[in-house]
């Protein structure tokens, strides 16, 4: 593939030298500048590089450092008795120093050449990738300018081949090459734009986002499960709410989730502030330093097609809890087509959605035996998310909070002998909750409970 292809210019180094930009080896992890002052002493080139030198750059603190080095993998191997080669499409070599692990990738090759190693290319799309190159090649075979700079070690200095520290200061990703040659390439490239976008706070270059539409349908092509992967860093990495505007501004979201793109077309209020009060939250618990679940975030993404089947099959005849099953396993069996989401998330995700429907039985044996579920508080957050589809799911909602803080005894007898719903005098408790309290309620719907 020519230059060309990749970029609209021939490579052309800018040097920032260290007086001129703000990363300081103190925020640099100690394991990452060992394998840099090794790889260097031992005659390499060795550089860290991409989303840690942006990330530095933007005042951030990183918490993963890759190295490019022109070391190949088994040279790599030679050196750090603790390391290991993994992958096929892309080899490189992982330097384990305790629970950290610095990447290690030798500068790869555009191909035009021949040289050591393979590259494998099926419509349009690399299936594998070991050509090694210089520097130069390596910066115009990364995806986005940002991702292209180079912190070098021996001297401090930044290496810009392709523009990215002007992007940097400029806020924008700019894809390096033709777009519809990069997505095609690797069609994920299309999600990294919308992730970085969202956690950097950069606009999409037009150039860049413009064959979205048209190429959004490559997604099909991707491993569903490096689809939930992404999904993973898409939602569950601080930035969610704003990723999840960002698909749906961009036109990704019916791709990656068509569930719930066809749901909120059909322009459900209620839908729409439950999934963005559900991220919301899940954003808050992640700055927070709180454990979050990916059970709950599909629960929440994928709830109004699964409600909205559940409901069109009981207004049929069926039986309400044979509904809301059919209804689940349909609606995860659509989606795992997609983003293959493991089954023991999927498990808990039916487990909240078939527990909403007991929240409306008050009579005194099913509450003490919801509460008593190991799902109840997260089935109970979801049912607070909830509020916004009417004034009686929310006032279910406030009841249950209630329940929940009185003493076992005064609740028994508050429900003793009733069938009443919340909104019945009798059934609803009200006895003035202890002190000491035996659960303490959720004051905000999140991802709180699965441990999965």
């Amino acid at each position: 593939m020519n230059h060309d292809a990749r970029t609209n210019a021939t490579p052309a180094l800018r040097i920032i030298p260290r007086e001129q930009h703000v990363i300081s080896r103190k925020n640099i992890s100690k394991a990452a500048l060992r394998v840099l002052y090794r790889l260097n002493e031992a005659g390499y080139q060795a550089y860290l590089v991409g989303g840690a030198v942006r990330d530095l750059l933007l005042g951030g603190h990183p918490k993963d450092f890759d190295v490019a080095t022109n070391a190949t993998p088994d040279e790599v191997k030679k050196l750090f008795r603790n390391s290991r080669l993994i992958g096929r499409r892309f080899r490189l070599a992982h330097v384990v120093y305790g629970p950290e692990i610095i990447e290690v990738a030798t500068f790869r090759g555009t191909g035009e050449e021949e040289g050591e190693g393979d590259r494998h290319i099926v419509d349009g799309r690399i299936v594998r990738d070991n050509v090694w190159g210089s520097i130069e090649e390596d910066a115009i075979r990364r995806d986005f300018r940002v991702n292209a700079l180079y912190y070098d070690i021996s001297d401090f200095s930044v290496r810009d081949y392709v523009g990215g520290m002007q992007d940097v200061q400029d806020r924008v990703l700019h894809l390096i090459g033709d777009p519809e040659t990069r997505y095609r390439e690797d069609p994920v490239r299309m999600l990294r734009a919308v992730r970085l976008a969202a956690k950097l706070n950069f606009r999409i270059d037009a150039a860049a986002a413009a064959p979205f539409d048209e190429l959004g349908p490559l997604l099909a092509d991707a491993a569903p499960a490096r689809l939930f992967d992404e999904s993973l860093k898409l939602f569950l990495s601080g930035h969610g709410l704003k990723s999840f505007h960002m698909l749906e501004q961009t036109g990704l979201l019916k791709f990656m989730f068509p569930a719930t793109a066809r749901a909120l077309k059909r322009g459900d209020k209620a839908l729409r502030a439950l999934i963005e009060q559900g991220l919301a939250n899940t954003d808050a618990r992640v700055a927070e330093g709180k454990s979050v679940t990916p059970a709950f975030l599909f629960a929440v993404l994928l709830w109004g097609e699964v409600r909205d089947l559940a409901h069109t099959w009981i207004t049929k005849g069926m039986e309400p809890v044979a509904a809301w099953e059919r209804a689940a396993t349909h609606v995860i069996g659509e989606q795992c087509q997609r983003v293959a989401i493991p089954r023991r998330f999927t498990l808990t995700m039916e487990e909240i959605w078939g527990m909403q429907p007991r929240f409306e039985q008050v009579q005194r044996k099913r509450v003490f035996r919801l509460m008593t579920h190991p799902r109840f508080r997260a089935a109970f957050d979801f049912l607070l998310l909830r509020a916004a589809e009417s004034p009686a799911v929310r006032e279910l909602g406030a009841w249950w909070q209630h329940a929940q803080q009185l003493p076992h005894e005064t609740l028994a007898a508050a429900l003793s002998g009733t069938a009443s719903g919340p909104a019945g005098e009798s059934a609803a408790p009200a006895a003035k909750p202890r002190k000491r309290r035996r659960r303490k309620p959720s004051s905000k719907a999140g991802n709180k409970s699965d441990p999965a």
